[in-house]
């Protein structure tokens, strides 16, 4: 039995028709990581005692005929999400050591649902980046190009998934971080609307911002884990209140008559033109299946970074405030006095990138800046929001590039945070609107993946995975494999 590049939909047939066992599944998974994870480091922690025994309950629950779609399933879970007794470090010195008393509200619901944790991923730390080399743990490598990102700052799930490990991990996309890896690893990642996603239990970047999602191969296994993430959380007061559809139902519907919007920014200076080409010749496809294409304007996208880089860590400077190396987390060693050891333990806790986004979000915040940039940025997140509404009375989903360019190579912007930054220009005003969003492969670069960019109207999630769904009937991008190591 072999595990790698099976779709969650095809574990769920093999365990439910007794092919193997969810223990089974398991241990293979396992041994899979510890064989071949030193090339990618995308685990920082492994939970195998745990995720035995979760699999022996899953092999209980299926032979007692009571199995839900993801239970056996062996899955891993982005490090940011807290996990009762197993470490939860957001990629971070400073919580090295921590081992939450509790449960996200995601992983939760897999628990539920009878799915298998295998570990915990790694992450650009706090899940600011956008290359996964910013982690305590250090850089993950994409199993596309071992001299490539894999993306960031879900970049260790992308991996993990990419790689074959798992057929499906959580991430979380604050700008784009679950979008962007999928589109370097060639996966299927999806951001849903802000809210549809319980955020309690997920150590916090930008509340306002933040949003967990899946990452898999396929868009049906999409809808799968979608499924079981995409719950109302009265421990959230953020989440949203609304009806969930199984999103399973509507990944087969027609697209005719489909309205695709292609702005014009999307295709301006600065982005690659094998890029350009890939994302158009995956458009033209859905021409091809009875949608028509309409040219729109989204004429406030260019202010979108200058936006996010004031609003996200000005939010972040306050969630991390918390880590002082009092209650939990790294603290310093001998301390002059309380001062000293808050200065010192979160200077040796952080590493320099979240210190830089501390630093930013700090001044924005302080007293004569605030209204000169915060409240500013915050109009602009207003402008932005009413593009996205006014391009969606004329079309019902826009479509464009995921990213500027291919996975980069590793270390080429480590010294330049704003060329990082451009990374995500097509990204980060999704977060602002706070709309549903996901990329989907749709080919390849000198050997490296290319992502479509599919944007919706709020809580048109289904809409979304079916859209993508129905490409993938068509193509055979999401099939394609790494060479395995």
């Amino acid at each position: 039995m072999t595990m790698p590049y099976s779709t969650i939909a095809q574990l769920a047939k093999g365990l439910q028709d007794g092919s193997f066992s969810s223990r089974e599944l398991t241990q293979d998974v396992i041994a899979d990581i510890k064989a071949r994870d030193q090339h990618y480091n995308s685990f920082i922690s492994l939970s195998e005692d745990q995720a035995l025994a979760q699999a022996d309950a899953a092999d209980a629950r299926i032979a007692a005929g009571s199995a839900a779609p993801m239970t056996g399933i062996p899955m891993a879970h982005k490090d940011l999400f807290c996990t009762q007794g197993v470490r939860t470090t957001a990629g971070s010195k400073i919580l090295d050591n921590f081992v939450p008393p509790y449960e996200s509200t995601v992983s939760q619901l897999f628990l539920d649902a009878g799915a298998v944790s295998v570990g915990k991923t790694n992450l650009d730390e706090f899940a600011m980046g956008s290359s996964n080399e910013s982690s305590f743990y250090g850089a993950v490598h994409n199993p596309w190009d071992l001299n490539a990102v894999p993306g960031g700052s879900s970049g260790g799930s992308a991996a993990a998934v990419a790689a074959g490990f798992v057929a499906g991990a959580t991430g979380t996309d604050t700008g784009g971080s679950i979008r962007q890896p999928a589109a370097f690893c060639n996966l299927t990642g999806i951001r849903p609307t802000y809210g549809r996603v319980s955020r309690f239990g997920i150590i916090a970047y930008a509340s306002s911002l933040d949003q967990a999602g899946p990452m898999t191969h396929t868009a049906e296994d999409a809808a799968l884990m979608l499924n079981v993430m995409a719950q109302f959380d009265p421990q959230d007061s953020t989440s949203a209140q609304v009806e969930t559809p199984d999103y399973t139902t509507s990944l087969n519907d027609s697209l005719a008559g489909l309205k695709i919007g292609v702005p014009t920014e999307f295709f301006e200076a600065g982005l690659a033109a094998g890029v350009a080409e890939a994302t158009m010749a995956a458009i033209k496809q859905y021409e091809a299946m009875g949608a028509e294409i309409v040219d729109i304007s989204l004429p406030n996208l260019k202010l979108s970074i200058p936006a996010y880089y004031v609003i996200a860590p000005s939010e972040a400077s306050s969630n991390l405030s918390r880590y002082d190396g009092v209650r939990y987390g790294y603290r310093c060693d001998d301390p002059a006095d309380l001062m000293d050891m808050y200065c010192r333990s979160r200077a040796e806790g952080f590493g320099e990138e979240v210190k830089r986004r501390i630093m930013v979000g700090t001044y924005a915040l302080s007293e004569g800046f605030y209204d000169a940039y915060y409240v500013k940025a915050q109009r602009i997140r207003r402008m932005i929001k009413d593009d996205y509404a006014r391009a969606f009375e004329q079309v019902d989903v826009i479509m464009g590039p995921v990213t500027p360019t291919p996975a980069f190579d590793i270390g080429s912007h480590s010294k330049d945070p704003v060329a990082m930054y451009l990374e995500d220009i097509y990204t980060l005003s999704i977060n602002l609107a706070g709309i549903p969003a996901m990329s989907t492969p749709a080919g390849f670069v000198n050997g490296r993946p290319v992502g479509l960019h599919i944007m919706g109207n709020y809580f048109s999630e289904a809409k979304l995975l079916n859209i993508a769904h129905k490409l993938q009937q068509v193509t055979d991008w999401h099939l394609q494999q790494p060479q395995s190591l």
